[in-house]
């Protein structure tokens, strides 16, 4: 077959590790890299020879017409790069969050379809073996869940400016959230009914509509709740700043990773597992438990580039294979919707019906 030629525009942390998927997984070519810093980038020019390079969108989308688009850039622009490339006749991988509101997240899906084009989104813990077995282990818990999640980021440096640059346009909860709501929405296979979350801005360097710290709380139609904060800073703790857990009637699982081996704004951290913990509530007829706690060992435990690869793979078989993807656009969607209830719910204080 021929190549999937495939532009990526956005090259910072995670466009960069796409960029090099592209360049790693057979059955990719990179058409051309596009950045609005282009011409500061001798980087690009000695990891990807004679990739075309581009600072504005739109014309390296009419001259090399690719046949995919990655789109790698700041949340506030998903959306309008996203209709340019559908309309272009591309398949888009697009980096979470999908879209800056539930409405534009659906319009992007309906113009997908419409135009018979594949939208992957980057929801990296789908593709991790670890946190798959995190959430097949989940469901086999009972109802209702409790589920207990948190990312916080010690950030200093290049960090720090990442984060705010980012919260010019997005919260913690929300950029971060969408991945750990999804989680939950995959476990429970219920439907969200109500939000309620607190923020706090710690810094006078972020705008003052703004807010560093956020805490969300979720409940689900089956009975189940969660929790999931995230905070960026210089003064945010290295302490419990990974927090995994799922609890049910039968047991608990929880994501064990040895915090004092890592550091919080290390992006291989946000996903490394080490093992996992199962824990069996079952008393015996002394009241004991009945089970010891069981350490499931994760063997095939990826790195962050690697899950960048997996993750361009599942885009390339989904393109090949005129794959379905409704039930993944929906997660998507559903996690979206979540996260930016809670936002709501921050800046209104008022809990958000769903």
């Amino acid at each position: 077959m021929k190549p999937v030629r495939v532009l990526v525009v956005g090259l910072g942390n995670m466009g960069l590790s796409h960029a090099r998927a592209y360049q790693a997984v057979d059955g990719f070519e990179i058409a051309g890299l596009c950045s609005r810093d282009i011409e500061k980038r001798a980087d690009l020019v000695a990891e990807f020879p004679g990739a075309p390079l581009f600072s504005d969108f739109a014309k390296a989308l009419a001259q090399l017409q690719p046949d995919a688009v990655a789109i790698c850039t700041w949340p506030d622009t998903h959306a309008t790069y996203a209709k340019m490339a559908l309309n272009a006749g591309c398949h888009i991988f697009i980096e979470k969050p999908l879209a800056d509101t539930v409405a534009e997240a659906e319009d992007i899906l309906a113009l997908a379809r419409a135009r018979h084009r594949k939208v992957y989104v980057g929801y990296i813990l789908r593709v991790h073996p670890s946190w798959t077995k995190f959430v097949e282990i989940g469901r086999t818990l009972g109802k209702p869940l409790v589920m207990r999640m948190n990312l916080n980021q010690q950030s200093s440096g290049a960090q720090w400016e990442t984060h705010k640059q980012l919260m010019k346009s997005i919260s913690p909860i929300v950029d971060c959230g969408v991945h750990y709501v999804d989680v939950m929405c995959q476990v429970t296979g219920a439907r969200p009914v109500r939000v309620h979350a607190i923020g706090a801005r710690l810094t006078g360097e972020v705008h003052e509509d703004m807010y560093n710290y956020g805490c969300l709380q979720v409940a689900f139609d089956d009975g189940s709740v969660g929790w999931y904060e995230a905070g960026w800073g210089p003064m945010m703790s290295e302490t419990a700043f990974f927090v995994k857990d799922m609890i049910g009637p039968k047991g608990c699982v929880s994501i064990a990773m040895d915090e004092s081996k890592t550091a919080s704004a290390s992006v291989d951290s946000h996903t490394k597992t080490s093992a996992l913990r199962l824990h069996h509530a079952e008393l015996n007829g002394e009241g004991r438990f009945a089970k010891p706690d069981e350490i499931l060992q994760m063997d095939d435990e990826p790195g962050h580039q690697e899950l960048c690869n997996r993750e361009q793979r599942a885009f390339l078989a989904a393109i090949r294979n005129d794959e379905d993807l409704t039930e993944h656009a929906r997660g998507a969607v559903d996690s979206l919707r979540i996260a930016l209830a809670a936002d709501q719910s921050v800046r209104t204080a008022e809990v958000v019906r769903l």
